[in-house]
C-alpha cells in the first residue's frame, strides 16, 4: 500500500513529516523515544484497510524539525508537540479522528485530547499512564530500569554530552532496555532509528521532551487535574502482561484522569509492543474504534 509522505513547514525552524496510507475513519498513530514513525509501520499497514491512518514524525524526531529549546522547555513540551499533530490533522482535512500514542506519543495523545477535545473521538494509549502518576511510581526498580528519565532530564550539556559519546551504543542500550534483550525490531527500522539518532538535532530534541516532562508538562497537567479538566471521549489503555500485578491498573490510574469510558487490554508483549505484535496491536486498536463508530 502507497504511503504519501507530507512535510508540513511552518516557518524555517519547524516542520513536521507525516506519512498517510489507506482509507476510512482517520487514525493518528504517534511515536515513541527513541524511535519515529518507522515503528509503527507493521500495525498501519493492517490498520489501513479499515481507516486513514496518518503517522507523524513528533517534533524534532525523525526527519521533523524542531526549534531551539528554551529555558521553560515549552517548545519540546507535549502542548507544543499535541498543536503540531493537530495542525498536521487540519491539513490534510481530518477535523475529527482517534488518536493512538505508544510511549512519548502517549503522552501527546494525553495532551492532544485536553487540548483538542472537539478533534479527538478516541483515544488508545500504548503503555503509558499520566506523566504525573508515572513520576509518582518511580522507585528504585523503576529508576534502574528506565534511568534516562532522570538522566535526560539533567541541565545541559550533561545529556548531550553522554549521548553523543557513542549513539549508537546508547540507543542499542535502550532498545534492549525496552525488550528485554529480545531481538525482533526490523533491520530496517533499526537502521532508521541509528540514522536519525547520530543527529545532535534529534537527540537534542528527545533531551528536551524529557526535559518537558520533569516541568514544564507537570505543572499543566497538575492545572488541569485542579480545574476539573479531563479527557472526555473514549480511552483504551494497553499494558504488558506482567505489569502492574498490585494494586492499580493503568485502567484504575486512567479513570482518574477522565470523564468517559476507560477500556484496558494487556498483551504479552515487551514495551514496543507495535513492533513486536503488529497483528494484535492493529486489532485490538480496530475493535476499540469500531467500537466507538
Amino acid at each position: 500500500m502507497e504511503i504519501t509522505t507530507r512535510r508540513h513547514a511552518w516557518a524555517d525552524d519547524l516542520a513536521i513529516m507525516s506519512y498517510s496510507l489507506g482509507q476510512g475513519p482517520a487514525l493518528v498513530l504517534l511515536h515513541g523515544y527513541p524511535e519515529t514513525h518507522v515503528g509503527w509501520l507493521p500495525a498501519a499497514r493492517l490498520l489501513a484497510s479499515h481507516f486513514s491512518v496518518v503517522m507523524i514524525d513528533l517534533r524534532g524526531y525523525g526527519d521533523s524539525i524542531g526549534p531551539e529549546p528554551d529555558a521553560e522547555h515549552s517548545t519540546y513540551s507535549k502542548r507544543a508537540m499535541a498543536g503540531d499533530v493537530a495542525r498536521v490533522m487540519r491539513e490534510l482535512g481530518h477535523t475529527r479522528y482517534a488518536v493512538a500514542g505508544h510511549d512519548r506519543g502517549g503522552r501527546v495523545a494525553h495532551r492532544l485530547a485536553l487540548d483538542h477535545p472537539d478533534a479527538v473521538r478516541a483515544l488508545v494509549s500504548l503503555t503509558v499512564i499520566p506523566t504525573v502518576e508515572m513520576w509518582k511510581r518511580m522507585n528504585l526498580a523503576a529508576g534502574l530500569h528506565a534511568y534516562h528519565w532522570y538522566m535526560l532530564a539533567q541541565p545541559a550539556p550533561l545529556p548531550e554530552t553522554l549521548l553523543a559519546a557513542d549513539p549508537d551504543l546508547f540507543l542499542a542500550d535502550a532498545l534492549a532496555r525496552m525488550t528485554y534483550g529480545k531481538v525482533f525490531v526490523d533491520p530496517a527500522a533499526l537502521a532508521e532509528y541509528r540514522r536519525c539518532f547520530r543527529n545532535p538535532r534529534v537527540r537534542l530534541a528527545m533531551i528536551e521532551d524529557y526535559r518537558a516532562a520533569a516541568g514544564y508538562d507537570l505543572v499543566l497537567d497538575e492545572a488541569d487535574q485542579a480545574a476539573g479538566r479531563r479527557v472526555a471521549c473514549p480511552l483504551l489503555v494497553i499494558w504488558q502482561t506482567g505489569r502492574y500485578t498490585q494494586g492499580e491498573t493503568p485502567v484504575d490510574i486512567w479513570q482518574r484522569w477522565a470523564t468517559g469510558v476507560v477500556q484496558g487490554a494487556t498483551l504479552a508483549t515487551g514495551h514496543l509492543m507495535m513492533e513486536e505484535q503488529p497483528q494484535a496491536v492493529a486489532e485490538a486498536i480496530g475493535r476499540f474504534l469500531q467500537d466507538q463508530a
